[in-house]
Parts: structure tokens; sequence; C-alpha cells
């Protein structure tokens, strides 16, 4: 396996971090589609089985093709080690159970992707594992939840929908003096426009089905950290309970890191853009967007991200009528619960991915009938724009009027 410089910058090892070629010396990375491998004997079976040796054995396990995605995911991220997993939820899900056991604490932000929520506030507890959510904007919050022990802190900055943005030293400090491990899900930001572990995160996990793959192609996900960790809790966990990424979908997301320094760039400049023009439109009644200047944490976001990201949230007047209505006027950007691809997508999170955390918690979160989750792709954003010009044109003259 290729070692590249450390001093390659990020989009440089995107295209070579982990190539590891065959005896044939392709160019592409080659795509290892085997369940299993052979041994040249039983003894070699045996020593490999004993972890004697170091031979791949079975792809559940470790595949080829999968290592060079782990290498180079590791490399872009900053940590020292990286376990693939099937799907995004699956890399939540590991990152946290692998290393809980019934009797400890965990303490969660409360916004939170619905599934994430609900494996805090519905799973984790079926084990005997304590939960408690807390508001990730306030210090304090953190401070009182975190006075007593914890072995895990969970959180997503910016959050899903709603792009709030969460001091990741302050807690950090807070939940290690509490004794807990601090879990990232850096998906809005990505890789590119920030680093948790630079900012004290123990774990980072991530949805790769999003901007790595960002072509709304493969499923699959990662959870990234100390080495000893990875190898001593999330290994064994991933081994034995089977969540392993298919050798294809990996070899699909290797070669979409190679234009993610791209794609990140071009969404996030037209979102920045989409961002303000929608703040000055009719029917509109508030935009949330990290580098906005009327982003209540804008100066925390600055100081945590190189950017704001492909993503936008804003609230369309007439509630969830005027939201629908929106929504199926859009020509352009098309309605999908997914995010990070490079078509603009747009969802409404009260009926889609955060319907089942019930009305008490959105309204908690902010997240109110009229609220859109925009991703925003890689069109020209002046046809996003015309797009989004048409779609509120065609609200309810009340609902555009309020």
């Amino acid at each position: 396996m290729s070692t590249p410089d450390p001093a390659y910058r990020p989009a440089t090892l995107l295209v070579h971090g982990g190539t590891m070629r065959s005896q044939w010396q392709e160019t592409c990375e080659a795509l290892f589609l085997t369940s299993g491998f052979v041994y040249d004997s039983a003894e070699q079976a045996e020593a490999t089985f004993k972890n004697e040796i170091a031979h791949y054995q079975y792809s559940r396990f470790s595949n080829p093709t999968v290592a060079m995605l782990e290498q180079r995911l590791a490399a872009i991220e900053g940590a020292e080690s990286c376990q693939m997993t099937a799907t995004g939820m699956a890399a939540v899900h590991a990152g946290l159970l692998a290393g809980l056991k019934t009797g400890d604490r965990v303490v969660a932000a409360r916004a939170l992707f619905g599934s994430c929520h609900w494996i805090v506030s519905t799973l984790l507890p079926r084990y005997g594992i304590e939960t408690e959510f807390v508001d990730g904007r306030d210090l304090g919050a953190w401070r009182a939840a975190l006075s007593r022990p914890a072995q895990v802190v969970l959180l997503e900055s910016p959050s899903n929908p709603m792009l709030e943005i969460i001091d990741l030293p302050a807690v950090a400090a807070l939940a290690h003096e509490a004794g807990a491990q601090v879990v990232v899900d850096n998906v809005f930001a990505t890789p590119l426009l920030q680093r948790p572990l630079e900012f004290g995160a123990d774990i980072v996990v991530y949805s790769c089905t999003k901007h790595i793959d960002g072509q709304g192609r493969v499923l699959g996900g990662a959870v990234l950290g100390r080495r000893a960790w990875i190898d001593d809790v999330v290994f064994p966990f991933i081994r034995n309970t089977g969540p392993s990424i298919s050798p294809f979908n990996a070899w699909v997301l290797l070669k979409g890191m190679e234009t993610l320094a791209l794609r990140v760039e071009a969404a996030s400049a037209s979102a920045a853009r989409l961002a303000d023009f929608l703040a000055a439109q009719a029917g509109i009644t508030r935009v949330w967007y990290p580098t906005r200047a009327d982003h209540p944490q804008r100066d925390l976001a600055r100081a945590q991200m190189s950017g704001g990201g492909s993503m936008v949230s804003f609230e369309v007047a007439g509630g969830k009528a005027g939201a629908f209505a929106f929504l199926n006027a859009l020509r352009l950007v098309v309605i999908s619960n997914n995010l990070g691809d490079s078509k603009s997508l747009a969802t409404h999170p009260a009926t889609t991915t955060h319907m089942k955390i019930g009305p008490e918690e959105r309204a908690r979160l902010g997240i109110s009938d009229g609220v859109i989750r925009l991703s925003v792709g890689l069109e020209d954003p002046a046809d996003l724009e015309a797009d989004l010009t048409q779609a509120l044109a065609r609200l309810p003259r009340r609902s555009a009027a309020a």
C-alpha cells in the first residue's frame, strides 16, 4: 500500500491516499469483489485466524478495496484509523454500542437526525443504558448533564436539519472531565470543512452515502478514531455483528472521494448564494445557513468550519400547506430525503426525516411545519434561483404575504 507524503494537501490525498496496487499495476483502484480468500496451506489458515500473520480472511472482516477506502478516509480526516460500515446508521450504531454496556450513561445533543434520536431515546434504554438529551447550544446544560460520570457524548454539528453549531472544544473538555468519549456526526460539514478530532472529539462518524459518494449511488458509513480503539473495540463489533460494507460500494466511494473537494467547494458556494437569495424573497420567513450574519452561532461556525457547507434550511410561510405547495411546484430541485448529492434535493423534515420524533420534540428543535431542508447540488445557481422563484410564486396568496 502506498504511503502518501503527510505534507500532501487534502485534494491530493483524496486522489492518492491509501492506494494499493496489485501485481498488475492498475491505474484505477482494483475492485476485489470476492467474499473470501484462499490459503497456501492449512497451517497458513490457522496462523491467520490466530492473528500470527496478516492475511485476508473474509470480506465481512476486511477486504483490499475496503482497506484502501479506510486508509484514504483516515488520511483526509486526520484520524489514526477508520472502520467502514454498510450504512451511515450502522456507523452511528457501532460508534455507540461497540463500547457501551448496561449501566453506562450517554449524554446527547437534542438536535439529532431522526434515526440517531431513536437510538438514544429508544434503543439504548432497552439495554439498560441511561440517556439524557440536552440543548447542544447551551454550555450550561452540558455542564449540568456532565457533572456526573458518563461514557459517551453524541452530537451533530451542524445539526440536521436546523444547522445548529455546537462548541466542540468546550463540550469535549466537559465530556472528558466526566470520563466520556465524544462522538461527532460530521456528515453536514464533511472532513473538508471541519475536522472534529482537532477540536477534542474522540470519534467521528459519517454517512458516506452523502457527500463522499455524492451522486446518489451507494450506501456506506465510517467510524474514525484512535487505532487502538478501532482495532480493539469497533473492529470486533463489526466483524461479529456483520454490518460490513460491500467491496463494490467501497470502490464506488473511492471514486467519489476523488472529486469530493471539487463538489463540496462548488456546492458550498452555491448554497451560500442561495441562502442570501432566499432571505430576500417574499414568502420566506427565515433562513438558516452557518456562515450568514444572522445565524445565531455564526462566529462559532466560522471558528470551527472553513466553509458553510452545502445545506440550507428555510421556513416557508403558511406551515405545512405552504411548504407542500412550494415543494410540489419545484421543477429542477427534486423532493428526496437524501442529501449531499450532485443534484439539488429538498425535503420536508416534519413529515419525513424527523416525523417519528413527534411534534413536541420537533417544536423544541424549531422544526416547524414550514421548514424545508435544501441540499444544494452542482447545477448552475442561476437555474436554481429561477426554480425557487417560480415555486415561491405558486404559494397560496395568504401564505406568500404572511
